[in-house]
């Protein structure tokens, strides 16, 4: 048996709705579970992390990324666009710079950069993918993950047909044929995929888009082979205006009563953005359990709006917190994500709209049970001992009457003293143990160098 006692915080933030939301104490670790809560005294021999004055955060759980975006950032040609320019701009022109180096790069930074903000599980939806690439990526991402210490979720995305926005695009960026996505996704699933609750890998099919990057024959193979493997759904939806437009136009109806008819809702299904939903779509997405991940940093970037996440509350849909990739939002990080969702919530629907407690459970705990982490995102006995703790230590946060609400309310670039995934320390002091910050720096700025035409 391994333990360790975290001792003398200000505050806990617990990851629960309503009144559990807030805890105090001290925290028992024991075989990397959370055994107790409380004023407890320390056991002989066991390990003590100081946490005076620091507030203790569950591990932010991130449902939707882009890693390999992570060498993107700020490319000129995006930064003043809307969504589909800026697809044609960033993603897919620079596809042909995505090799095994430059996404191995990529997911270190942008792991890292999460750990730093105390994220401790992230699902990285992932669609670059083309035949005939010569290295496993889906490989890459699990081996960084891994060597890291944080939950990872591969979103396996992808395509099976070439947008209008895609005429020029490199070969990196090719559609794959059906059959070849699913029997990738099935090997993916065998090598790496795991249903517990406390898993550390996770797989889930993830087609960049219902609308435009799949065949509309092929969306309900699609559900249902995913549903036979035993893994959850998950795509881009009702980003901008551009997808009501073309589902109305296209298909005679809006984006979500579109998935409907597909078997494309559900509680094994959530959708990034959701921005563009109607008063009648939010019944549906409610009723089935459909999920939302709310990205409010990339959405304000793009200039695609606000997503109704009161209303997706006030109905019962399920809503989690994600960063989205940083070539749409160069901040990659958890804690100016929160930030901003506790801003544009309350800028939408009122100061009400979202309490920091409620930004909190959707960044933790309800990102996790929308993807099959049960026992993921909650400071509680007997679940998983991934920790956040935040040390009050900079001038934002001088004169704070409640600690608790500090990393949330403040922004910035959080004091991150100790990160826990699972009871293993992956961030101590502020440093992540075998990184070395400046060589990926000099590296990122390499690769960057690189990126001519």
């Amino acid at each position: 048996m391994t333990s360790f006692l975290l001792r003398n915080a200000a505050a806990v933030m617990t990851g629960a709705a309503g009144a559990s939301a807030r805890a105090s104490g001290d925290i028992r670790v024991v075989d990397g579970m959370i055994q107790s809560l409380g004023n407890l005294q320390p056991l002989p021999g066991e390990r003590v992390y100081d946490a005076t004055d620091c507030v203790v955060y569950p591990g932010w759980v991130n449902t939707h990324h882009h890693l390999f975006q992570s060498l993107l950032k700020g490319v000129p040609g995006g930064m003043n666009v809307p969504l589909l320019e800026w697809l044609a701009a960033v993603p897919v022109r620079y596809r042909r710079f995505v090799n095994e180096e430059t996404l191995r790069l990529g997911a270190t930074i942008g792991i890292c950069e999460l750990m730093l903000s105390g994220c401790t599980t992230i699902a990285d939806h992932n669609y670059a993918y083309w035949p005939g690439m010569g290295f496993d990526g889906s490989r890459v991402l699990f081996d960084v993950a891994e060597r890291l210490g944080v939950r990872f979720a591969l979103l396996r995305g992808g395509a099976t047909r070439a947008r209008d926005i895609e005429n020029d695009a490199p070969p990196q960026a090719e559609p794959e044929k059906l059959d070849d996505m699913l029997a990738a996704v099935e090997r993916d699933v065998h090598r790496f995929h795991d249903n517990g609750p406390l898993a550390m890998r996770k797989v889930m099919l993830a087609p960049s888009s219902p609308t435009w990057s799949v065949h509309t024959h092929e969306l309900v193979e699609l559900a249902r082979a995913a549903r036979r493997m035993g893994i959850k759904l998950h795509s881009h939806l009702s980003e901008t205006a551009d997808y009501v437009r073309f589902c109305r136009e296209v298909h005679g109806c809006l984006p979500v009563e579109f998935v409907a008819r597909h078997e494309w809702l559900g509680p094994d299904v959530w959708f990034a953005h959701m921005v563009h939903v109607s008063e009648g779509e939010i019944p549906l997405l409610a009723e089935s359990g459909t999920g939302v991940a709310h990205c409010p940093q990339s959405n304000c970037r793009l200039g695609s709006g606000i997503a109704p996440v009161a209303e997706f509350v006030k109905a019962g849909v399920p809503v989690s917190i994600g960063v989205d990739g940083t070539a749409s939002n160069e901040a990659g990080d958890m804690i100016n994500e929160a930030h901003v969702c506790w801003f544009v919530n309350r800028a939408r629907g009122g100061a009400a709209a979202a309490t920091v407690e409620d930004v909190v459970h959707w960044g933790t705990a309800a990102g996790a049970a929308l993807m099959g982490f049960s026992s993921v995102g909650l400071i509680a006995p007997g679940c998983a001992a991934d920790l956040a703790v935040y040390a009050l230590d900079q001038l934002r946060y001088a004169g704070l009457h409640d600690p608790a609400i500090g990393p949330v309310v403040s922004g910035g670039g959080a004091s991150v003293k100790y990160v826990f995934c699972g009871g293993k320390p992956i961030v101590e002091q502020g440093r992540i143990p075998g990184i070395d910050i400046p060589s990926i720096l000099a590296e990122a700025r390499r690769a960057v160098a690189a990126m001519v035409f």
